[in-house]
Order: C-alpha cells, then sequence, then structure tokens
C-alpha cells in the first residue's frame, strides 16, 4: 500500500511505494563501478603531491602543516588542496554582468579538496577509532577555517563515494565549497525554525529516538531513517546537544560522531553491498536556530521525470523496513 508522507516541518512530500519494491540484495552492488580506479596515477595518493595545487592544510601527526612552492609535505594523515577545476574562485575574472533585468555576478568562493587518506582503496568504515575522529576534526577546522574569510556566508561539505554518487576519482575524499550566500533550502529552513517556539530538530531527536525509524545511537547521536525518506535507505544522524555547526562540536562530540557515521556505512556495505552513496553536513554558522545535521544517501535509485518535474520523490522501501535491514533485524535477503 502506497503512502504520501509530508517532511517533519517542511512543506515538502514523498511516497512510499513498497508495492515497487525489491528486496535489499537486488541492490547490492549498484553502481559499483566508482571512477578511475586506478592507484598508479591516481592524483591524491601520498607520493603524488606535485601533481595537485598546493596544500593549504596538511595534517601530519597531530599537527597542521601547509605546502610551500619549494617544498610539499610528505607523509601526510590527510590533506586539503583547491580542487584543480574549480566550480567558485577567490579571485574570479568575471565582470558583474546585467541583461534585460537579469544578472550574473563573478562566481567568488572557494573549491577545496579534502583527501582523507594516503592509501589507495581505504574506505571509512575500515578506520580506527583515531582516525575517524581525526577526519572529524579535520572537517570541523576546515569548516570554521572557511566561515572566517570575507565575504563567505554558508560552507557547504560533502562527500560523493563512486561513480553512481558523482566521484570522478576513486580514492577516499571529500569536497568543500565556500559560498557567498546561504542556499535557499538553509534559508527557508531556518525561516520555518524561526516560526517555531521548540528547534523542529530537538523534537525529531526526541521522537525518533523511540520509533521504529531508529538504527543505532551513542553518547551524543542518533541514526535513523526519516519518516520522509527521499531515497531508500536515506540515513539521518543527529546530535543530542543542540548546536548549529561542526565548529560548536568539541572533541568528544566529534569523537561519537566519526563512530556513528562509520558504523551506518557499515549497514550500507553489509545489507547494500558497499553502494556508491553521498553524504552531506547541514549547518548553518551564524544561526544557533538551527541545528546540525548530516544525511546520508545511498545512491540505488534514479530520480526520472516524476521527481524532476514535482520536487516530490518515489521511495519503494519505507524508512520503517529500511532501519530494520540497517540495524541487522532481517538478513538481505530475510
Amino acid at each position: 500500500m502506497s503512502e504520501i508522507r509530508k517532511h517533519y516541518f517542511l512543506s515538502e512530500y514523498c511516497i512510499i511505494a513498497e508495492e515497487r519494491a525489491k528486496r535489499p540484495s537486488d541492490f547490492a552492488g549498484a553502481g559499483e563501478d566508482t571512477g578511475k580506479s586506478g592507484y598508479e596515477n591516481c592524483l591524491f595518493c601520498g607520493g603524488a603531491e606535485e601533481n595537485t595545487p598546493l596544500a593549504t592544510a596538511v595534517y601530519k601527526n597531530g599537527k597542521i602543516y601547509a605546502d610551500t612552492p619549494e617544498k610539499r609535505v610528505r607523509n601526510w594523515d590527510f590533506r586539503c588542496f583547491p580542487n584543480l577545476y574549480p566550480a567558485l574562485s577567490p579571485a574570479p575574472d568575471s565582470p558583474e554582468h546585467r541583461e534585460n533585468g537579469l544578472r550574473a555576478e563573478p562566481a567568488y568562493g572557494f573549491h577545496e579538496i579534502i583527501v582523507e587518506s594516503p592509501l589507495h582503496g581505504r574506505r571509512l568504515e575500515d578506520f580506527s577509532g583515531s582516525e575517524i575522529s581525526g577526519l572529524m576534526q579535520v572537517y570541523r577546522d576546515r569548516t570554521c577555517s572557511y566561515m572566517t574569510r570575507e565575504k563567505v556566508l554558508y560552507v557547504s561539505l560533502f562527500k560523493n563515494s563512486g561513480k553512481g554518487a558523482g566521484a570522478s576519482i576513486n580514492h577516499l575524499h571529500s569536497q568543500l565549497l565556500a559560498l557567498p550566500f546561504c542556499p535557499p533550502l538553509l534559508t527557508r529552513e531556518l525561516d520555518v525554525i524561526r516560526k517555531k517556539e521548540r528547534c523542529p530538530y530537538c523534537a525529531i531527536f526526541d521522537k525518533e529516538k523511540a520509533s521504529p525509524r531508529m538504527i543505532l545511537e551513542n553518547s551524543e547521536w542518533i541514526a535513523f531513517t526519516p519518516y520522509s525518506s527521499v531515497g531508500p535507505f536515506e540515513v539521518w544522524i543527529l546530535p543530542e546537544k543542540h548546536v548549529s555547526s561542526l565548529g560548536d562540536c568539541n572533541d568528544r562530540i566529534l569523537f561519537a560522531l566519526g563512530e556513528i557515521l562509520r558504523d551506518i556505512l557499515k549497514s550500507y556495505g553489509r545489507v547494500l553491498g558497499n553502494p556508491p552513496f553521498n553524504y552531506m553536513f547541514y549547518q548553518l554558522s551564524e544561526a544557533p536556530e538551527y541545528h546540525l545535521n548530516l544525511r546520508l544517501l545511498p545512491r540505488i535509485s534514479v530520480n526520472a521525470g516524476f521527481e524532476l518535474g514535482t520536487g516530490i520523490y518515489i521511495n519503494t522501501i519505507s524508512p520503517e523496513r529500511a532501519a530494520s535491514y540497517l540495524r541487522g533485524d532481517f538478513t538481505p535477503e530475510g
């Protein structure tokens, strides 16, 4: 039986249509071609530092360094450098342009690559506790660094894993775009949040902690499949403490975030066979009303004409059923 579900607090809808569903095992292996996979010519591997722009932040043995034209830092743990083909530039060369009431502005901003291991073929779910915690600290540091830049109003931090999720290079990395404006989606969320007596995300935390969509929790975070999931096996990770951005998270909170993220990725691998996926941080450093959250979406279904034409998503696995698989209540074939 199909259901139309509405987003927790926004005027958005999804359709849960389980009669169109596949078994989780039918999704396994979807999109396993993860892009350019040959380590021999990989630009992101340790030892290939000369093949990228100069790194602006290199994390090594608990300290932060930077490349110079004379010397590239070697034997690093995490490495951050400008994207060779950036969507934004700190020195855009296009002038402001107006045409019949339309306006185009220079594409000011920053576009950074965060390489998460010097070793080719590693996966986040195989990281040690200190490694995954270290990555969360890098995420926090880079977010805070760019939010101090002039004219930067929003930092978008995300991962594309696998060719089906938009990754062109098969080496563990995330991306960061520092924008001179706040995305309309976040602006709309914030407008609604400010009209509420209580933070909607705090209410979601309380609701989902006791719901059949709950997957797992630790001392600081919960992971669950949202009530109006936009795709099969979508997962949200939400902190119990009301914080608006990674910059508000202490090391203890970040350690717990790394643990729960790693556990969800392990569940994806067990149930779906390491699918391509995206995860995105939603954060507003300058808006204390906002509530930081992380959203993961395996790319095992295709948005077609209906979704593109209406903005309404059809999900063939109910979030309750998806949560039961990710918890391990059933095997993918069970």
